[in-house]
């Protein structure tokens, strides 16, 4: 027969052992970690392309001198001090953005989150998976040393070459068209408004992000629709050459009958998109 003094002993030691054992992560800590990640994917976005505009702004006033794509901004990255710290940085972002965009295309986030949201995110995860992976080679000197031009001329002489060739390389192309001109709707109408926390903004606050994500979102569909362009010109003529990356797409704005000008708006809207990111990595529900 147990006595009682014993079995108080017993009760204490399994009071000790359990609250000695460390907690195990639960959903809440799950999802801090995710949004986290998300924020971190949003920084580095928003500082690729605020960088983009500013090269694509001294294009537009004749001191062009690097690529205005992504190439050129983490050149101008690396020539900072500690530019290589900052360049690895990014690496983690994008990384962090594939991750973030990957828990979106395999996680049960509600009924709202429908089969066509996760297919999107899935693209976006894979996206964005190549481009830490373009960075991370950049940041180690181990490759991506040519420009959005090169490349997008390198894939399209590729793509020309597979038997059915030239309607892949026009339906990527009306896909980037139909891509940039989606963006540009959605920026006008305001729907990114609908996924970030407008309830906990003031007033200012809001008209000032309202105004980051129409300028930025529409100049950001205008230069996707402007290389969907090209590649779907690229294939109809059967000519490679034909398709431009970000960077001669926007040159190309500048030789419009208005001038300049354009460009010089879409690169002020470039920049304003970098700063919607920023306001999204605060401000997004993630």
């Amino acid at each position: 027969m147990t006595s009682p003094h014993t079995y108080k002993w017993g009760l204490q030691r399994a009071s000790s052992s359990s609250t000695d054992r460390s907690p195990t992560p639960g959903p809440a800590e799950g999802k801090q970690a995710l949004r986290a990640t998300g924020r971190a994917g949003f920084v580095a976005r928003g500082v690729v392309y605020v960088l983009v505009g500013a090269l694509a702004l001294q294009i537009a006033f004749g001191g062009g001198g690097r690529e205005a794509d992504r190439q050129g901004a983490l050149q101008q990255v690396a020539a900072q001090p500690f530019g290589k710290v900052m360049l690895w940085l990014l690496v983690v972002g994008f990384g962090c953005m594939a991750l973030w965009r990957a828990s979106g295309a395999l996680l049960d986030n509600g009924p709202s989150h429908k089969v066509g949201s996760r297919l999107l995110d899935a693209g976006r995860a894979v996206f964005y998976g190549f481009v830490c992976w373009g960075t991370a080679s950049f940041a180690a000197g181990t490759g991506g040393s040519s420009g959005s031009d090169a490349k997008s001329r390198d894939w399209t002489a590729s793509a020309l070459k597979l038997p059915g060739g030239q309607v892949l390389v026009g339906l990527a192309g009306v896909v980037l068209i139909g891509v940039g001109v989606t963006l540009a709707v959605r920026a006008v109408m305001r729907r990114f408004l609908r996924k970030l926390e407008t309830g906990k903004m003031g007033r200012r606050v809001r008209q000032a992000v309202t105004a980051l994500g129409v300028g930025g979102g529409t100049a950001r569909g205008a230069v996707f629709a402007g290389v969907g362009v090209f590649v779907l010109v690229a294939a109809i003529r059967f000519d490679p050459q034909q398709a431009k990356g970000m960077d001669a797409t926007l040159r190309t704005f500048a030789h419009t009958p208005a001038g300049p000008w354009l460009l010089v708006a879409v690169a002020i809207g470039l920049v304003l998109f970098g700063g919607f990111s920023f306001a999204s990595a605060r401000r997004r529900r993630l």
